[in-house]
């Protein structure tokens, strides 16, 4: 007889059948496109990786269900997917107008929203570390799971998270002067 290592899985909880694919995707489908547009950043390439990545679960569907790893299959192909892209494009950068990088002159009454600035510094970071962030924050998934997701061991999920979030910092603390002062 032979025994399977234990592995943090995900649950699966609407995967109970394996034939009620469209059940399973009905529930967790928005989710799935939330977390595909945290990942990306993008609302226009976040279907597509959904898509693909939904493609590639369906013909495996009873396997995946039957072992409780549905979700972290989807979840790991849409950031496979995000970093393959990324990989692909990362030295194209299409500006249509340089004018709207440039952060404006901010009031006292006008400020940026806490979670825009967040989201700005996030879309920065590199592709799995911002995977990891979303998982870790966002999606509130331990680091045993955002290894399975990421496809890593859990030592590397929590060296992306810590590595993530001391940028974050840096950067945070970088701004902070240029805000101060733009509000005299």
């Amino acid at each position: 007889m032979t025994v399977e290592p234990e592995v943090a899985r995900m649950p699966d909880e609407d995967a109970a059948d394996p034939r009620d694919f469209a059940a399973w995707l009905a529930a967790r489908g928005p989710g799935l496109q939330r977390f595909a547009y945290l990942v990306t950043g993008s609302a226009n390439d976040a279907p597509d990786l959904v898509q693909e990545a939904l493609s590639k679960a369906y013909p495996r569907w009873a396997e995946l269900a039957r072992r409780g790893t549905a979700e972290a299959y989807v979840r790991r192909s849409i950031v496979n997917a995000n970093i393959s892209g990324w990989r692909k494009n990362r030295r194209l950068v299409s500006v249509d107008d340089p004018e709207q990088y440039v952060a404006p002159q901010q009031s006292a009454s006008d400020a940026v929203d806490d979670a825009d600035e967040a989201w700005r510094l996030c879309a920065e970071l590199p592709a799995k570390q911002r995977a990891a962030v979303v998982l870790r924050f966002y999606e509130d998934l331990s680091f045993p799971q955002i290894a399975v997701i990421l496809d890593c061991p859990e030592a590397t999920a929590r060296s992306y998270v810590h590595r993530a979030v001391r940028t974050l910092r840096e950067r945070l603390s970088e701004s902070e002067p240029s805000h101060e002062s733009s509000h005299e």
